[in-house]
């Protein structure tokens, strides 16, 4: 499958995902940000992710399959 790379830079030292979702335009809100982590829907670093504080550092890539956007943070 290929994606589209967005680039999201982030100026901390990391971001949780649930927030991340929400920063990079992908959800609307926090909650629907929640839902879509807990129905397995985001994948961390090329594995399923379903936990929404999980921290998300540069380097690391966010996969949403069902929109072929893959966010790398810088």
């Amino acid at each position: 499958m290929t994606y589209k790379q967005r680039e999201v830079k982030i100026t901390s030292e990391f971001i949780k995902l649930d927030q991340l979702l929400k920063f990079a335009g992908i959800v609307e809100t926090g909650g629907i940000g929640k839902e879509i982590i807990l129905e397995e829907r985001i994948k961390v670093n090329g594995e399923i992710c379903t936990m929404r504080g999980k921290k998300i550092r540069a380097g690391d890539k966010v996969q949403i399959d069902e929109i072929k956007t893959e966010l790398v943070v810088k």
